[in-house]
């Protein structure tokens, strides 16, 4: 482990020690995480560096590396802060099924409200005991179904894949709207020039366009991940 990762795990596992010399400490790494936030959630992850931080927080730069050694580290924070602990509810929890499709859409949301963190949580890092609760009660909504650890760790990955990718699509759209609907118009207009070159294409189109009006990518998407387990738990139980 580098002195990087090092750093980042102090942080958001501890333990934290309090200086014991110079001014006495006007800044916690809880009100760092959330300033860093704050200004991500406006601006994007790129602008959220440490003079930008320091800033937000009327403290210099220096001040701010009392705390925390660089921006890396920053993220992290940022990341565990924004995504973490997942929200439990006091309600009996259901069958697996309707545990991970909560879950889901659970996470969804949260992406809907920092989508900067699509960007921060790409490729091998250090997660931190918030984010790591998510992927917890996913693992464990799958106990009792004689799935095996590696297939209940997949299932989970496989559900974040699905959310992330519904989230960027969302996130491409901007404030334009539903994503699918654009290119669902985007396509109608294409397939009344040259239809006749790509009928299948067209009459789902057509078949589209008496929907509900639902986000048909993230329901089709999300219910064919969880049919996949249905049918691989039934066959751990014969």
């Amino acid at each position: 482990m580098d002195g990087e990762q090092a750093d980042v795990v102090r942080l958001l596992w501890g333990p934290h020690a309090k200086p014991t010399r110079g001014p006495k400490p006007t800044l916690d790494l809880d009100r760092i995480a959330r300033a860093g936030i704050e200004v991500a959630d406006a601006d994007g992850l790129a602008e959220a560096s440490m003079q930008r931080v320091a800033a937000h927080l009327g403290v210099t730069k220096m001040a701010l590396y009392r705390y925390v050694p660089g921006k890396a580290e920053l993220v992290a924070l940022m990341v565990d802060a924004a995504i973490g602990p997942y929200p439990e509810r006091k309600a009996r929890r259901a069958g697996w099924r309707d545990q991970l499709e909560e879950w889901a859409r659970q996470l969804f949301t949260v992406f809907r409200q920092h989508p900067w963190a699509l960007e921060a949580t790409v490729g091998p890092r250090i997660l931190g005991p918030g984010e790591l609760s998510w992927m917890e009660r996913a693992v464990s909504a799958l106990d009792g179904t004689g799935l095996n650890g590696a297939e209940r760790m997949d299932a989970a990955v496989l559900l974040v894949g699905h959310v992330r990718g519904i989230t960027q699509q969302a996130r491409a759209a901007g404030s334009a709207g539903d994503p699918e609907a654009q290119l669902g118009t985007v396509l109608s207009d294409l397939m009344r020039k040259h239809g006749e070159r790509f009928p299948a294409l067209t009459a789902a189109l057509t078949s589209a366009a008496r929907s509900d009006g639902r986000d048909q990518a993230w329901e089709f998407g999300l219910r064919r991940i969880l049919d996949g387990l249905a049918v691989l738990i039934d066959q751990r139980a014969r």
